[in-house]
C-alpha cells in the first residue's frame, strides 16, 4: 500500500490525572488518505497479534485506549505502509512521531527496515528523559525493573545518560498509556497478576473494578 501522510496539529487542554501523575499527549492528529478516502487499518495488524491475545475483543479495547491516548477517532487511525508491526509497538510509533515532529510514515519505514526503537530515538534525538513515567522509589517495576535501577542510579538532571533498550522503550510507552486511559497508577498496572503482553494487561484491567474517581 502507498499513500501520503499529513501531520495535522491541534491544540486542546492537556488533563492532568492525580491518579497517575501524568499527562495525557493530545495535541497531534494522523491521518492517511488514499485517493481522498481516509484508510482504516486498525485490521491490518491483527496478523500480528497472533498468539498475543485470543480473540479480537481485548486487541479492540487496547486500540480504543491508544486512540483516546492520542484524542485520534478510531476512523482516523492511519499507520501508513504493509510494515507488520505488533500491536504493542503502534503507540509507540505514534508517541515518537508526536515528540520527533516527523509523520508516522517516515518511523514505520525505518523500523520495517529494520531500525531498532533505541537506534530511532537517538536518530530523533530523544533521549530516556522523555520516555520515563513517575513511580515510587519502593514501587516493584516488573519487567521494567532494570529500567527504572538505571533512572533511580542517577539524579533527574542526568537521566539524559539512561541507555534504554528496545524492550524498555515499547514497556514505558505502554505503561504510560494504560495509565492514563485506565486512570491507574503506573505501579497499579505493573502489579497486575499479568505475565503476557501489554494488550493483555490492559485486558485484565477492564475486567476487575472501575477505579475511584
Amino acid at each position: 500500500m502507498s499513500g501520503c501522510a499529513t501531520l495535522a496539529r491541534s491544540v486542546h487542554p492537556v488533563e492532568d490525572w492525580a491518579g497517575t501523575g501524568l499527562q495525557t499527549e493530545v495535541d497531534v492528529r494522523f491521518m492517511t488518505r488514499v485517493g481522498g478516502a481516509v484508510v482504516v487499518l486498525w485490521g491490518a495488524f491483527a496478523p500480528a497479534l497472533s498468539g498475543q491475545v485470543s480473540g479480537s475483543a481485548a486487541a479492540e479495547a487496547y486500540f480504543g485506549a491508544v486512540s483516546e491516548y492520542f484524542m485520534l477517532p478510531r476512523s482516523e487511525v492511519s499507520i501508513l505502509g504493509e510494515w507488520r508491526l505488533p500491536a504493542e509497538e503502534i503507540p509507540v510509533v505514534l508517541f515518537v512521531a508526536r515528540r520527533a515532529g516527523v509523520s508516522p510514515e517516515a518511523v514505520v519505514a525505518l523500523r520495517g527496515a529494520g531500525r531498532g526503537w533505541a537506534e530511532l530515538t537517538a536518530r530523533y534525538r530523544l533521549d530516556a528523559t522523555q520516555f520515563h513515567v513517575p513511580l515510587p522509589e519502593s514501587a516493584n517495576a516488573g519487567a521494567l525493573e532494570d529500567a527504572y535501577r538505571r533512572f533511580r542510579s542517577l539524579p533527574a538532571g542526568r537521566w539524559k545518560e539512561v541507555v534504554l533498550t528496545d524492550a524498555d522503550i515499547v514497556g514505558l510507552v505502554n505503561l504510560r498509556v494504560l495509565s492514563e486511559t485506565l486512570r491507574r497508577s503506573p505501579q497499579e498496572i505493573l502489579a497486575a497478576p499479568v505475565q503476557g503482553s501489554w494488550i493483555e494487561r490492559y485486558a485484565h484491567f477492564l475486567g476487575g473494578s472501575p477505579p475511584t474517581p
